[in-house]
């Protein structure tokens, strides 16, 4: 039976849409804290402290937060930004959708991996590895859609994931797949 791996979120990058038509330099003065230098970036680099997130504000409405360490923590920074801005007296939408669009996380497979073996073993069409180059193996993971980057040490990094249910499906699946073929 395979042990059950621990994993760990380490950043939820999240969209919403809070208005229409934002004023950028009028919420930059309302904002204590807020970055806005139109000739870097198009858009308000907002950070907060709790959860510890940092949220891009853009003209158009629409608003990023990254950084956080679980789905909540995007509700509760993108629910912090709104309250904020409707305290500074603009009109924002009150309860925005939030979408998910990448969850990276990481676990440990806790056994040293031979990626050579691992590469001609998971068949090419999904595997990138090229150690000169990066010294991880890239996974294409199509059910669920994640991309999983395996390292010897047994560390793996899957990024792609729009739920926290399809990273455990996906470190499932390599497991299985690696013991499978003798390889774990």
């Amino acid at each position: 039976m395979l042990e059950e791996p621990t994993i760990k979120i380490e950043n939820v990058v999240a969209t919403s849409t809070i208005g229409s038509e934002l004023n950028l330099r009028a919420i930059t003065l309302a904002l204590d804290g807020a970055e806005y230098e139109p000739e870097q970036f198009p858009g308000i680099v907002y950070r907060i402290k709790d959860p510890k997130t940092a949220t891009l504000i853009f003209r158009s409405g629409k608003i990023v937060c990254t950084g956080a360490k679980s789905v909540a923590d995007v509700k509760r920074a993108i629910k912090k930004v709104v309250q904020r801005l409707t305290e500074a007296g603009f009109e924002v939408n009150q309860k925005p959708e939030v979408v998910v669009q990448n969850i990276v996380a990481t676990t440990d497979l806790k056994k040293v991996l031979n990626l050579n073996t691992i590469a001609i073993s998971l068949g090419l069409e999904n595997v990138e590895y090229e150690p000169e180059q990066f010294p991880g193996l890239v996974y294409r993971i199509e059910e669920p859609k994640i991309v999983a980057l395996l390292f010897g040490s047994g560390k793996v990094v899957c990024t792609g994931a729009k739920k926290k249910e399809d990273l455990a499906l996906a470190v499932k699946k390599i497991q299985t797949e690696l013991t499978n073929a003798g390889l774990l």
